[in-house]
């Protein structure tokens, strides 16, 4: 009779379990860009069962920018993602764009000068005159005039050429241009390429120029935050620790992102895991908390997106695009 009531209450659990499977909620993350190191920790909580341990289900979707990983999240193709809250702040200074930041992966901004280690370009200063080549639709190319200025130096300080982003590196590599504009998240890319040919690069970063702003965020629809407000909670309280994981263990985050991209080279994630951190975790998580986005900097940020979209600096109130409702606890 007591092996026959625990094959009962065996199968009754197995059937909950399978009922909890099926009633996992779905959500679809949209990336900025296409995978790589920089977007591992939304891999990495799929893979180490973060979002499963919150009863979620997500499906990623590559993205071509932040206007489109916006605009793809507003009209309800997405729920979620990652794009710069920059584009953000313009989208919603010209059109109620119902979309929200709800949290910072990047609370610094990632734009830089590459250069050859060899070609006397060490400093901001050192690109003035220079030939630079960037994406055509890189956000960098709006704040290249602001940066200058900053370092008084006029706005075509620069002679400048927009190329395919993947024939960046190479153009820098063979000398067809002085340098190239480009995220650090894409440094170790950079310095493989460079090292094919047996040359380096140096890394001239805006921020440490006078850019400093936020960049990255976790973006959301507003209809899925008002309507799945539950599920949108559950689901930061996993990307959270996904990034933290992420940080800690970037071999592992970089070997969860192969398995389920496998075009991606785990090694060169692990290193643009590593660049990528450094814009997530440091003095400003320490000193604002991880994630956070504080009033003060969201006003900075406003401040620079406006000038650089040449936006009335009265178009936004900047706090209207963000929403603190769903930051996970501090730990």
């Amino acid at each position: 009779m007591l092996k026959k009531a625990s094959g009962v209450l065996a199968m009754v659990i197995a059937m909950s379990a399978s009922g909890m499977a099926a009633a996992a909620d779905k959500v679809t993350y949209q990336l900025d860009w296409l995978p790589g190191g920089d977007k591992a920790p939304v891999y990495t909580g799929v893979q180490q069962g973060f979002f499963a341990d919150e009863g979620i289900e997500v499906s990623i979707a590559s993205g071509r920018g932040s206007t489109d990983a916006i605009t793809k999240i507003a009209t309800g193709q997405s729920d979620i993602g990652s794009a710069d809250i920059g584009a953000l702040m313009a989208a919603r200074a010209q059109d109620s764009v119902p979309v929200s930041a709800v949290y910072m992966i990047f609370n610094q901004g990632p734009h830089a000068f590459f250069s050859l280690s060899d070609s006397g370009i060490n400093s901001f200063s050192d690109i003035a005159g220079k030939k630079v080549a960037t994406s055509p639709f890189t956000s960098s190319n709006a704040f290249l005039p602001l940066v200058l200025k900053a370092n008084d130096m006029p706005g075509d300080a620069v002679s400048l050429t927009k190329s395919d982003p993947g024939a960046l590196g190479p153009m820098l590599v063979t000398g067809n241009t002085d340098a190239i504009i480009a995220w650090v998240t894409n440094i170790a890319l950079f310095k493989q390429q460079a090292a094919s040919a047996g040359k380096d690069i140096n890394v001239i970063r805006w921020s440490d120029a006078g850019l400093s702003l936020y960049s990255s965020a976790v973006v959301a629809s507003d209809k899925f935050l008002s309507e799945r407000p539950d599920v949108a909670k559950r689901f930061m309280r996993a990307f959270d620790k996904s990034l933290r994981f992420t940080n800690e263990h970037p071999e592992k985050a970089a070997a969860d992102l192969h398995t389920m991209v496998p075009e991606v080279d785990a090694a060169v994630a692990t290193a643009q895991i590593g660049d990528s951190m450094e814009l997530v975790f440091n003095d400003i998580s320490k000193a604002d908390g991880l994630g956070s986005m504080t009033p003060e900097r969201i006003a900075t940020t406003w401040k620079w997106v406006a000038e650089a979209n040449e936006l009335s600096a009265d178009s936004l109130d900047p706090e209207t695009i963000v929403n603190r409702d769903f930051m996970p606890a501090a730990e």
